[in-house]
């Protein structure tokens, strides 16, 4: 019997398969290629032990809140560091100090002002002492001023007082600021009593004018003085009391 025919593109099992790009040769010549090193395989993560389980809370006991601390900054963590080192270095000289000199301190005394300096004594045959003051460009006429002053001269400060309170002029009120200030200079500067000083001088001058002009009918103009004058007055003690 005739051998069966071949079928195209069939392969027989007797031919060895055919590699492309290799020529039956080279196929023939080739030997097996090394095997390739496996890469080491990375050992597994050891297994973690098991948290112990938290142990049972009673129910009559109220389950307590986690305490959440608050979340500090880098301003505020670089705020404590800078304040560490201060506050130790003030802890340090505090705690340095004796409990003695802190006890001195306390029972110091503050220092005793100096005495005022003496004046000195009065020579008895001397004239009495007279006190002066005055009052320069009083707003009122050296007239005015004078029929007050009559009715001073002379009295005691007591007297002057009461006098120039119930007087009707209004340079009354000139003369007694003017007479206190006589008194606080007796006082303060003589170290006299200002109950014991009598009205030695008083006088009134005439002080410079002030000229003003005011309109009248039919297009004139008429002068108008403002007087002014210089108040004085003069104390001396009693007559028997220097």
């Amino acid at each position: 019997m005739s051998p069966a025919p071949r079928r195209r593109g069939s392969k027989s099992n007797d031919e060895p398969e055919k590699v492309e790009g290799e020529t039956p040769d080279a196929a023939e010549n080739s030997e097996p290629s090394a095997a390739k090193p496996k890469r080491p395989r990375k050992a597994k993560a050891k297994a973690k032990p098991a948290a112990p389980a938290p142990a049972p809370v009673p129910e009559s006991a109220p389950a307590a809140e986690p305490e959440v601390e608050p979340v500090k900054t880098q301003g505020d963590k670089a705020a404590d560091e800078d304040l560490a080192p201060a506050a130790d270095a003030e802890a340090a000289p505090a705690a340095a100090k004796p409990r003695r000199a802190r006890r001195a301190k306390a029972e110091e005394k503050p220092a005793e002002p100096a005495p005022a300096p003496k004046r000195p004594a009065r020579d008895p045959d001397a004239a009495p002492p007279m006190v002066r003051a005055h009052a320069k460009y009083v707003r009122t006429s050296a007239r005015k001023a004078r029929l007050v002053c009559d009715h001073i001269r002379g009295k005691s400060v007591q007297e002057a007082r009461a006098i120039l309170a119930h007087a009707n002029r209004e340079v009354a009120r000139d003369w007694t600021k003017l007479l206190e200030s006589a008194v606080a200079n007796a006082e303060h500067n003589h170290e006299l009593v200002g109950d014991e000083l009598r009205i030695h001088a008083v006088k009134a001058d005439e002080g410079p004018t002030l000229k003003r002009f005011r309109p009248r009918a039919m297009g004139r103009a008429t002068p108008i003085r403002k007087r002014t004058s210089h108040l004085s007055i003069t104390l001396t003690p009693k007559d028997g009391d220097y």
